[in-house]
């Protein structure tokens, strides 16, 4: 029995330290991409409230629902993008119109789910290429 407690507890701090990171690294990808509360909060799906709750430490992304998964796809995003340019080009390229995207302008999909994933798909083939 003692067994079963010990990996409850184990299992439910790596539960707590996974929320706390992606909840940390999505706000610090938004800020560093300059990403304003109400946008970060359409992307991943939640209130403008609950990001503010985030920034305050009194809420955490939570596994069970689709703002997890937004929340890591935008994560991702910050990352290719961060492999491939550097600060100020990431900031020119996601308010910038582009070919590849139709003409859009990333800033602008990443606010719909289908967007986020078309934008995270676009920078993944160009680290693919470069």
């Amino acid at each position: 029995m003692a067994t079963d407690t010990v990996a409850l507890v184990t299992d439910s701090a790596t539960a707590a330290d996974r929320r706390r990171v992606l909840t940390i690294a999505t706000l610090k990808a938004a800020d560093l991409l300059e990403i304003p509360q109400a946008v970060l909060a359409k992307l991943l799906g939640i209130s403008a409230p609950q990001v503010s709750r985030m920034r305050q430490g009194a809420y955490l992304l939570d596994e069970s629902r689709k703002e997890w998964e937004f929340a890591a796809l935008f994560v991702r995003l910050y990352r290719a993008l961060e492999s491939i340019t550097s600060g100020d080009e990431a900031l020119a390229w996601l308010n910038s119109r582009n070919r590849g995207l139709n003409d859009a302008k990333p800033a602008t999909l990443i606010t719909s789910a289908a967007g986020l994933v078309r934008v995270v798909d676009y920078l993944d083939a160009a680290r693919a290429r470069a």
